[in-house]
């Protein structure tokens, strides 16, 4: 399986992707403003939450527009 193909990211790989620092990720994980799961000591972001949270933001800006 290669990187594009994991189901997880990193919250620095997260954080990134969305410009954000990775302390304001973290602190998005810990707020609950992006979803993730603990797997042991890791924090992981699943891939499919993200899209999903990101496809609903573009609705209600749609919306809101």
């Amino acid at each position: 399986m290669s990187g594009d193909e994991r189901l997880v990211l990193t919250v620095p790989e997260v954080a990134a992707m969305l410009g954000l620092s990775r302390n304001g990720a973290y602190e998005a994980v810990a707020a609950g403003q992006i979803p993730s799961i603990r797997i042991g000591r890791r924090v992981l972001v699943p891939r499919a939450a993200l899209q999903r949270l990101l496809d609903r933001a573009r609705v209600c800006e749609t919306d809101a527009g």
